[in-house]
């Protein structure tokens, strides 16, 4: 059976958890320099509607080391960018690569061409999720205070992909979730309501921030939400993580971010290039988290 990585959900929260820790092994094991070629001949197709700095990056790299090969693909250069259908290009990527990456726009184009590929198809964001991302998120928090399950996550802003994969990790890590947003901007109901009670909503930055061992935050206004920056500024003003807020959550509080960041509109620069800070070894450890999941998509039958 093929496996797909289009949410958090496609994955059992039992191998999600040993993802993590496998995500952990790897990179000690790059760090002393052990040689893991675990995807020798393997290809990875790597399609981009959206442009990305961390995600190309990481993925190419974890093929670099597994012995693998990686092709970037933009629209400009497929008949996808020329309207080919979704269902015809996954057809025939699928007969010439091993897997798939995808970022895009709707999440609706990467679950028809998972439905027509016959290799596994990794989501590296759409509008509606971002799973990777977690995977390392949840890898930081595990390296700097152990284990997530029962603690408790903080999400501040805007009710957008990243919102909604970590509702969906609040599901699959057993965590609580106190989310804050401004009113228009809530997550997708169905998507919330799917969590029960592990969730917390409102609309109070500092009541989601109470006694929270991470907090975490997005841009304001997202890729294709350029328009709406200078309203996106005025329905976000008062929910910037700054240092008052991180008050609010417990003494040994984490923050993180998935990048790219405005300091002085989401985050203050005192927070993000702080002492509480894990950004950029939640960045780092895209490369890791990426490396256990092309892993296990292609060799743990």
């Amino acid at each position: 059976m093929i496996r797909h990585f289009l949410t958090l959900l496609d994955i059992d929260p039992e191998n999600l958890n040993r993802l993590v820790q496998r995500a952990i092994e790897l990179k000690a094991m790059q760090k002393k320099g052990e040689p893991h070629e675990l995807l020798h001949g393997k290809v990875m197709g790597m399609i981009f509607d959206k442009s990305s700095t961390r995600t190309r990056v990481s993925f190419e790299t974890a093929m670099a080391h597994f012995g693998g090969h990686a092709i970037f693909l933009s629209p400009r250069d497929t008949q996808l960018g020329r309207g080919e259908p979704i269902e015809d290009s996954a057809r025939v990527l699928s007969r010439m690569v091993d897997i798939v990456m995808i970022r895009t726009y709707a999440h609706e184009n990467i679950e028809r061409f998972a439905a027509y590929s016959t290799v596994p198809v990794i989501n590296a964001l759409t509008d509606m999720f971002h799973p990777c991302q977690l995977l390392a998120d949840i890898q930081t928090f595990v390296e700097h205070r152990g284990e997530i399950k029962g603690r408790t996550i903080a999400w501040i802003g805007d009710g957008n992909n990243m919102c909604h994969s970590y509702i969906n990790a609040a599901r699959q890590f057993d965590f609580r979730l106190r989310i804050a947003t401004p009113e228009g901007y809530e997550p997708d109901a169905d998507i919330l309501q799917a969590a029960g009670d592990r969730i917390y909503f409102c609309h109070d930055p500092r009541e989601a921030a109470q006694n929270a061992d991470l907090i975490a935050t997005d841009v304001w206004a997202s890729m294709g939400q350029e328009e709406e920056q200078a309203q996106r500024e005025k329905s976000f003003a008062g929910f910037q993580v700054n240092e008052s807020l991180m008050a609010e959550a417990r003494k040994d509080a984490l923050f993180t971010h998935c990048l790219p960041a405005h300091r002085g509109e989401e985050v203050a620069a005192g927070v993000i290039d702080g002492p509480q800070s894990v950004v950029w070894d939640a960045a780092e450890n895209r490369l890791h988290s990426q490396k256990a999941l092309l892993e296990y998509l292609l060799l743990d039958q």
